[in-house]
């Protein structure tokens, strides 16, 4: 059959959105506002330098490389990063947090200047009214310092991203008064932040076209809308996907979800959905290393049963799932065997099914392991032997079990 014919897609009945049409962007905040974890290590500079490469490689078009405003470290950091994007030519766009004081853009304007290099000034500040009255701060206060710190930027020749903080619970009024005068004072990207994960999908549909019609399309001004979403309700991944249909031009999200509290949108689960959507056409095949460096320089382990990327993404221990794959497989069918029991599949982000045995596995679970580990798959005594062993433990057998049994059972054959 035609392999369109073999999947029929529920995903596309309603009024579909052209994702193969998506030009959004994305941002990769791994490397700052992913190391607000109360629990993660900060990375030597050698994993965060690789972490830059890899996202070149993936297509990420551009990352946040610290707030230079905490001090002499994050200068000398960020001042690195930045190097590391001009000697070896990546292609990815640099950015650095600031809050809207003048002391916290000015190292981003000198370390530019220094490098060679734009490096957008994502300048913040909290726009709800909860925020507000913990602060004791005023509308009139945070325009006040908001007009210093987006004016002191543009007049230094970096590109400004406004960005208000708990957009999402925020009043109209004062997004409108917040982002209508960052435009006018030459802001040319404003950032949508779900700080505290409060959004559900809808909510970023309405509030995203809040933005465009009330606020960017009256300005006049080619302005460019950024989502920042956090999973606090578990929905990060959705509300991206919600923004990018609503029409944002780029998605901030981290490595493996690493942030503040339960963490940031995932960038690896963003671009497994962008690519199987057909919006991300770069080659994936490092996503796994990605995501491999983030967890293990920041000692944030990631979780056995993490989509793609996590050890039982494309594992199996079943004899159903086993037996279908099996069969794919016997049909000379790679692309078969990859999809007939997943979704997802593993070929495209370099990686594998693996079939293992276990107390659920079948005979063909151990025909396919004894195929792939170069035995005989149709040696009758290491298959009962094997299915035996399986059928009496509590757990999927170790590699070095069957091994172990395997070499045994051919001792004692041969005495």
């Amino acid at each position: 059959m035609n392999q369109d014919e073999l999947i029929y897609d529920w995903n596309s009945k309603r009024e579909p959105f052209d994702y193969t049409r998506c030009k959004v962007q994305l941002n990769d905040e791994t490397l700052r506002d992913g190391l607000q974890s109360p629990s993660v290590i900060d990375p030597p500079m050698e994993a965060k330098l690789e972490l830059l490469h890899l996202m070149a490689e993936l297509g990420i078009h551009s990352a946040d490389i610290g707030l230079p405003g905490a001090g002499p470290r994050a200068v000398d950091q960020v001042r690195t990063l930045a190097k590391e994007i001009v000697s070896s030519r990546l292609a990815i766009e640099p950015n650095c947090a600031a809050r809207t004081v003048i002391k916290d853009v000015e190292p981003i304007a000198r370390i530019s200047q220094e490098v060679g290099i734009a490096i957008e000034a994502a300048t913040f500040i909290g726009s709800s009214a909860i925020r507000q009255y913990a602060e004791d701060w005023t509308l009139e206060k945070m325009l006040r310092v908001s007009e210093e710190a987006v004016t002191f930027a543009v007049n230094q020749g970096l590109p400004v991203m406004y960005v208000t903080e708990d957009t999402t619970r925020a009043h109209p009024e004062t997004l409108k008064a917040l982002y209508g005068n960052a435009i006018r004072w030459g802001a040319r990207r404003i950032c949508l932040a779900d700080t505290v994960g409060h959004a559900t999908p809808s909510g970023v549909r309405d509030l995203v076209r809040f933005i465009r019609e009330e606020i960017v399309a009256p300005s006049g001004e080619q302005v460019k809308i950024d989502w920042h979403g956090h999973r606090d309700r578990g929905l990060g991944i959705a509300n991206c996907l919600a923004a990018i249909e609503a029409g944002v031009d780029r998605v901030h999200a981290t490595a493996v979800g690493i942030g503040e509290r339960v963490g940031n949108a995932e960038m690896d689960l963003l671009l497994v959905n962008l690519k199987l959507l057909g919006a991300h056409q770069h080659d994936l095949s490092k996503l796994a290393r990605y995501c491999r460096v983030a967890a293990d320089s920041t000692g944030m382990p990631i979780p056995i049963n993490y989509p793609v990327v996590g050890l039982d993404a494309f594992r199996t221990g079943t004899g159903v799932h086993a037996s279908a794959i099996l069969k794919a497989k016997q049909k000379g069918d790679s692309w078969l065997a990859d999809r007939v029991y997943s979704s997802v599949p593993a070929t495209e982000f370099g990686l594998c099914q693996v079939v293992e045995i276990s107390p659920l596995s079948g005979i063909s679970n151990v025909k396919y392991w004894l195929a792939e580990h170069g035995y005989d798959p149709e040696d009758a005594v290491v298959c009962q032997a094997l299915f035996q062993a399986a059928k009496t433990a509590d757990r999927v057998l170790a590699e070095t079990e069957c091994h172990a049994l395997i070499a045994t059972i051919r001792v004692t054959s041969s005495q």
